[in-house]
C-alpha cells in the first residue's frame, strides 16, 4: 500500500522543463563565461600586464598608464560578465528554484558586497570542474547545431528530389532508385545523429541544472576580476598634477590621476563610467605637440552614462548598448570616439600588404585604398608627398631607407591593427561568438588611440610606401 502510494507520487509530480531550444542560447552564454574564465588566468594576466600594456603601440598611442589601462581592461570585463548575468537572469525564471529564478537579486547581492567572495575560489578543483563540464556541454550542443544545420540541408535537397519527379521520365527514375536508397540511409543516420546529440547536450539538460552552473561561472568569475584588478587600481598612485616636464607621460589628454578609482566603488555597486570634464591644459605627447583642451577622466561610479554625448561608433555596432559603456565612452578626439577604428584597422592592414606582398597588390587596390581615406588624411599625404620629393634624387639606397623607416613604424602600428580587427571579428561575426578562448581588449586597438598620433603614423606609413614604389619602379 505505501509502495503504491509512493508510485502515485512519484507519477503524478511534473518532469522539470528542459531547454531544448533555448540551448543555443544558453551554449553562446557558456562559451562567453568560459573565454572570461580563461582570460583571467595568473597567465592571462601576467601576460596582459607585461606585453599587451607596454607594448609600443599602446604605450604610445592609447597610454603609459598602467593604472588607466587595467581600469579600461576590468571595465570591459566587468560588462562581458554582466551580459552573461542578464542572460542567466533571463533563463533562470524558468527554474523551479528560487535562487535561480531570482539570479538577479543574487547578482545585485554580490555586486553590492552582501556576499562573501572569498568562497568563490578562482582556480580551485571545484571551479575547474564548472569550466569543463561546460566545455563538455558546449562541445556537444555545437556538434547538435551542425547536425541539425546538415538534416536541414537533406530535408531541402529531399524536397527539391520529390518536386523533380514530376519531370522525370521512368528510365531516368529507375535510374536514380539506388541514390534514392542511399539518400534515404543518410537522412535515417542523420536524424539517430541529432537524437544522440539531443540527449547528451544542453537541448536535454533541466533549466535548475544549466543555470546552476552558469550562475556559480557568473559569481567565480565576478569574484576574480575583484581579486585580479583591485590591487592595482586601488593602489595607484598617478593622483598628483603633472609638471610640464613630464607631460611625455600624459597620453589622451588624461590628466591628474588616470582613474581615481575605490574599490568599493568599482566593484560592489552596479558599475558603470562617466566622463569627467577637467580644467583646460595643454599637453604634448611624444613628437606631437596638443594644443586643444580635451577631457577624460574615467571613473567607476553608481552612475548613468551622460545622454548628451554623441561619439560615433564603428560601422559594425554591437547590438546591445546597455554593456557598451566602454566602448561609447571614447573622447572625440580618439580614433574610436571619431568613428575611425575599423576603417583605419583596414588601413593600416592594407598597407601592412603592400610592404611585405606588393606583388599581390594591383594599381585599382592602391586607388580605393586611397579613397577610403578620409578627405584631411587625402590632403595631408598629398602635401607631404611633395615636400618630400622636392631636391631629393631618386634611386635603390632612397627607396631602401624609405622600406626601413615603414618597417619601423609598421613594427608598432600593425600589432593594433590586427587587435583591431581581431576585437571587431570576436564581437560582430556570429560563429567567433561561440570560441571560447580568450578575446582582445579595446585597449590593445586603436578605439582609444590618439586621433592626430594615429593619423600622423598612418600618413607616414603611406608616403613611405609610395617614395618606395616610385623608386623601384623607376
Amino acid at each position: 500500500m505505501v509502495v503504491a502510494t509512493m508510485y502515485r507520487r512519484h507519477k503524478a509530480m511534473p518532469r522539470e522543463e528542459t531547454l531544448g531550444i533555448l540551448s543555443f542560447d544558453a551554449s553562446k552564454t557558456m562559451c562567453s563565461l568560459i573565454s572570461l574564465y580563461k582570460s583571467l588566468s595568473d597567465q592571462e594576466f601576467t601576460k596582459l600586464r607585461n606585453e599587451v600594456i607596454k607594448s609600443k603601440g599602446v604605450a604610445y598611442l592609447n597610454s603609459q598608464h598602467e593604472c588607466f589601462l587595467l581600469n579600461l581592461a576590468a571595465a570591459e570585463r566587468l560588462e562581458e560578465v554582466d551580459a552573461a548575468a542578464d542572460t542567466v537572469s533571463r533563463l533562470g525564471r524558468k527554474c523551479s528554484d528560487f535562487g535561480l529564478a531570482r539570479f538577479d537579486l543574487v547578482y545585485a547581492d554580490l555586486k553590492l558586497g552582501l556576499i562573501d567572495l572569498g568562497t568563490l575560489s578562482y582556480g580551485s578543483r571545484n571551479s575547474d570542474k564548472i569550466i569543463t563540464k561546460m566545455e563538455k556541454l558546449v562541445s556537444s550542443t555545437e556538434s547538435l547545431r551542425s547536425a541539425m544545420e546538415s538534416m536541414g540541408e537533406l530535408e531541402a535537397s529531399n524536397k527539391k528530389r520529390q518536386h523533380s519527379k514530376i519531370l522525370v521520365t521512368t528510365k531516368s527514375s529507375n535510374y536514380s532508385t539506388p541514390n534514392l536508397e542511399y539518400f534515404n540511409e543518410k537522412m535515417a543516420f542523420k536524424r539517430k545523429q541529432v537524437q544522440h546529440y539531443k540527449e547528451v547536450s544542453l537541448w536535454n539538460q533541466t533549466f535548475d541544472k544549466t543555470i546552476g552552473i552558469m550562475a556559480k561561472a557568473v559569481c567565480i568569475i565576478y569574484a576574480r576580476i575583484c581579486s585580479a584588478f583591485g590591487a592595482y587600481i586601488t593602489n595607484c598612485n598617478c593622483y598628483n598634477s603633472v609638471s610640464d616636464d613630464d607631460n611625455n607621460n600624459v597620453l589622451l589628454g588624461f590628466d591628474y590621476c588616470c582613474c581615481l578609482l575605490e574599490h568599493r566603488e568599482l566593484y560592489r555597486k552596479n558599475c558603470c563610467l562617466y566622463e569627467e570634464s577637467l580644467q583646460r591644459r595643454v599637453t604634448k605627447s611624444g613628437p606631437i605637440p596638443k594644443t586643444n583642451n580635451k577631457t577624460g577622466v574615467i571613473r567607476f561610479l553608481n552612475n548613468h552614462l551622460p545622454l548628451d554625448f554623441n561619439g560615433e561608433i564603428d560601422n559594425n555596432k554591437i547590438v546591445n548598448n546597455n554593456n557598451n559603456k566602454v566602448l561609447r565612452l571614447a573622447p572625440a578626439w580618439t580614433v574610436g570616439g571619431a568613428g575611425l577604428a575599423a576603417r583605419y584597422a583596414e588601413v593600416i592592414l592594407f598597407a601592412e600588404r603592400c610592404l611585405h606582398a606588393p606583388a599581390t597588390v594591383g594599381e585599382d587596390a592602391r586607388e580605393a585604398l586611397y579613397e577610403m581615406l578620409p578627405a584631411r588624411l587625402r590632403g595631408k599625404v598629398r602635401a607631404k608627398l611633395r615636400g618630400r620629393w622636392r631636391g631629393e634624387e631618386e634611386g635603390e639606397a632612397l627607396a631602401e631607407g624609405w622600406r626601413q623607416a615603414v618597417e619601423d613604424l609598421m613594427e608598432w602600428l600593425s600589432p593594433v591593427a590586427h587587435d583591431t580587427a581581431r576585437w571587431q571579428a570576436e564581437r560582430h561575426m556570429e560563429k567567433a561568438r561561440f570560441e571560447t578562448k580568450p578575446t582582445a581588449l579595446l585597449l590593445q586597438t586603436l578605439h582609444y588611440s590618439d586621433l592626430e598620433k594615429a593619423e600622423t603614423a598612418i600618413v607616414e606609413v603611406l608616403v613611405g610606401l609610395s617614395c618606395v614604389y616610385r623608386c623601384e619602379r623607376r
